[in-house]
């Protein structure tokens, strides 16, 4: 039986899973999810996520393309960690994404084959093309100068292709040196770790998704208290050392994490937290 069948739970409630059912809208994560689809509805073409490792991007991601997924007139394509070895496997690999069928013989071939296609689904049929992108700072400094071209393709009021890019902070620097890639920027938005209280409303939003009874909670105040100081508010961190807590709690036969139960796991889960 697994450990939170035993705490009389339906579902694992902190799995770092990017599940959007699981996914807690902070006022951070609230206000980039809004823009974000203000963005796509408008087409307005590039907007920009970024986070610290842990922050919640990935899931967000999620979030979004389900928001949409029963809107036949806007297509998501995805890309979770965009590595290729060059330009041409790149753009060979929108165009099957895109599936474009169009005989592709070179870099120049692929181009002319995405404007055709965004032209037809944008123009023609009316539809809105979305590319979302995990992992955006490992994009080379050779396919952000394709996607910025491909941000040139536009209508006289909108952009063809919608570009979201979610990214560590990391990229933020390399973005910037890259200026007329900047320039499409249409939202540029960060997310923060939690607050104490974001973090206790977390907490308590997984248990309740995952079907914890209401008779008492599970997490002290002071618990909570500690967890939000050890993780410094980080959505993975958070999740990682509850689901810890979680497992002695569920096999040590106690009733409800506390500091005690927190000190107990905080280590494993929570070294070098300041550079996550």
């Amino acid at each position: 039986m697994a450990y939170y069948q035993l705490l009389g739970l339906k579902k694992e409630p902190f799995s770092i899973s990017p599940d959007p059912s699981f996914f807690f809208r902070s006022g951070s994560h609230t206000q980039a999810l809004q823009r974000l689809e203000i963005l796509l509805r408008l087409k307005r073409g590039l907007g920009l996520i970024l986070g610290d490792v842990g922050t919640g991007k990935t899931t967000l991601g999620r979030v979004l393309v389900r928001a949409f997924q029963d809107e036949p007139n806007v297509a998501f394509h995805m890309i979770l960690n965009p590595v290729f070895q060059s330009e041409f496997q790149f753009l060979e690999y929108l165009c099957k994404t895109f599936q474009v069928t169009s005989p592709l013989r070179s870099s120049m071939d692929c181009m002319e084959a995405l404007q055709n296609h965004l032209y037809r689904r944008g123009v023609e049929e009316g539809k809105t093309t979305v590319l979302l992108i995990d992992e955006g700072q490992n994009l080379s400094s050779s396919l952000i100068e394709i996607l910025r071209s491909l941000l040139n393709f536009e209508t006289n009021d909108s952009k063809l292709l919608q570009l979201v890019i979610l990214a560590q902070m990391e990229a933020l620097p390399r973005f910037q040196r890259i200026r007329n890639f900047m320039d499409r920027v249409a939202l540029k938005y960060i997310l923060n770790p939690f607050g104490e209280e974001e973090t206790r409303r977390m907490i308590r939003f997984r248990l309740a998704e995952a079907g914890a009874r209401s008779e008492g909670p599970l997490f002290t105040d002071d618990a909570v208290r500690l967890i939000h100081y050890r993780t410094q508010g980080y959505p993975r961190k958070i999740n990682q050392l509850c689901q810890k807590a979680m497992e002695v709690l569920a096999t040590g036969g106690r009733r409800v994490v506390d500091v005690g139960t927190v000190n107990e796991v905080s280590a494993e889960v929570c070294e070098g937290v300041e550079e996550a």
